[in-house]
């Protein structure tokens, strides 16, 4: 099968489409022919190794030293079961299912992947495509993740900071769903979109700051890392709660000092996932309530493309891969 190496840690050019080993699955296990896969902000900070320095040996060791220990990257799919384990029952060959591998296992950028049968695992909701599926086992639960961390209850004020990206997109949807009045912050291009999500106000970063408003918020969550901490502190009610979704090692600390010190609650860290988070998604999804912002569709062979137009910071929603299976007369097989 093809599948794309990260062949060393560097720029997006360190990664190459080769032919490699199809995996079989094991006893517990479904073969999943992939249709789609996602570039995501996490796949560019680990093909860069870009991570503090005081981090930098701990995630060496975890990761690999000079490349990733398992160098075909990706962290969530859409495709169709090709082959069931022996002791699979909740699935079937040709059933649609999304979902994503086991934490640091990666994988999916690849034509098959292999995933556990009671992992993070579904099928895709009536109402989308692959290519919209693909995204939501890690960008959508990763706004769910922080959303219920924050203990987001009905009637509260929650802003969204990054409300364009891929986890601001899903966080203003399932912010209004859990009842919330939602304000967005995005780019002056990005409003309209953010509007059409369901967000009751949005904030232009590029022509005013919402730290300097009165405006008082029971949940600020900054989904990209990219908001001023002191500001957020500021802006928040006084038993409000502070998310990041990608905190640096500063924000870490403060965090921790804030918490322990005021009655405002900053919570970061590293998402985690489940199969019911998943199937909650497909509810809310299938009840027409969260929808996939997809920016922009790169085939498997363009994943160099794919991972500078990421680099770039400014992608809107989802950078989503497409995987073509071809025979060798060229014809889908």
């Amino acid at each position: 099968m093809k599948a794309v190496i990260c062949t060393k840690y560097g720029p997006p050019d360190v990664l190459r489409l080769e032919e490699v080993e199809k995996p079989t699955p094991g006893d517990n296990e479904v073969l999943i022919r992939i249709y789609a896969t996602s570039v995501t902000a996490g796949d560019v900070r680990i093909r860069g190794f870009d991570v503090p320095f005081l981090f930098w040996i701990p995630f060496r060791i975890t990761l690999g030293f000079r490349r990733p220990k398992k160098p075909i990257l990706g962290v969530e799919l859409a495709g169709e079961v090709e082959l069931v384990g022996k002791k699979v029952t909740r699935y079937k060959v040709g059933d649609q299912i999304f979902g994503a591998p086991p934490w640091l296992s990666f994988g999916t950028y690849a034509e098959y992947a292999c995933l556990p049968e009671a992992g993070i695992l579904s099928t895709i909701p009536h109402n989308m495509s692959y290519e919209e599926a693909a995204p939501v086992p890690f960008m959508g639960i990763g706004a769910l993740y922080f959303l219920r961390k924050g203990n987001i209850r009905k009637g509260q004020k929650v802003l969204i900071y990054g409300a364009s990206g891929a986890v601001g997109t899903y966080a203003v949807q399932l912010a209004k769903y859990f009842g919330a009045e939602v304000t967005g912050v995005c780019s002056t291009g990005n409003i309209d979109m953010v509007k059409s999500l369901g967000a009751d106000k949005v904030i232009d970063y590029t022509k005013e700051d919402f730290a300097k408003k009165r405006e008082k918020y029971d949940v600020i969550f900054d989904t990209v890392g990219k908001g001023s901490f002191s500001g957020s502190i500021k802006s928040l009610k006084k038993n409000g709660v502070y998310l990041q979704a990608n905190p640096g090692l500063s924000q870490m600390i403060r965090g921790i000092w804030t918490s322990v010190t005021t009655g405002k609650k900053v919570i970061g860290g590293t998402a985690s996932a489940s199969e019911q988070d998943l199937i909650f998604m497909k509810e809310v999804i299938e009840a027409g309530k969260l929808k996939t912002v997809i920016d922009k569709r790169f085939s498997l062979d363009q994943i160099v493309d794919a991972h500078r137009y990421v680099d770039q910071g400014h992608k809107k929603g989802n950078v989503v891969i497409t995987v073509e299976h071809l025979n060798k007369t060229g014809l889908n097989n």
